[in-house]
């Protein structure tokens, strides 16, 4: 009979840092996103418009591919799957992030910088963190 230990799992990480790493994840997805726009735009001379789509097409597959391996800790689950219900909660968190955006900066007067920043921060910490714990990766284990 083999006698070696069995290793032990490693234990469930808390909400606090499930939630930091999702942060983390975000900041990095943004990076990624800012930095292609920049990239295409100045150095390869694409159209803005084009750029920031393939931009925030880059910064989500970034997200995405973060979230199942290091900040959820789902990468068993059916990556199709998950993709999908990625996408229907980015969308969603896209209309969000607009709408915000619209009630701050043209019905209210903020600045609209700011606004975007107040919005992001909302809909990230309210929906996006949520949403992605809860709906696109299901099996996260966390401790009690």
């Amino acid at each position: 009979a083999d006698r070696r230990p069995t290793p032990l799992a490693a234990p469930p990480d808390s909400l606090a840092l499930t939630l930091g790493r999702h942060q983390l994840g975000s900041i990095g997805a943004t990076v990624v996103d800012f930095g292609t726009l920049t990239l295409l735009v100045e150095r390869f001379g694409l159209h803005p418009v084009s750029a920031t789509a393939l931009g925030a097409l880059a910064g989500a597959v970034f997200n995405f591919t973060l979230a199942r391996r290091w900040i959820f800790r789902d990468h068993n689950g059916s990556l199709g799957a998950q993709a999908l219900r990625y996408a229907l909660v980015s969308g969603a968190s896209l209309g969000l992030n607009t709408l915000g955006e619209y009630l701050l900066s043209t019905r209210m007067g903020f600045h609209y910088l700011g606004a975007r920043v107040v919005v992001a921060v909302a809909v990230s910490l309210l929906w996006n963190f949520p949403m992605h714990r809860r709906v696109v990766f299901p099996n996260t284990v966390e401790a009690s």
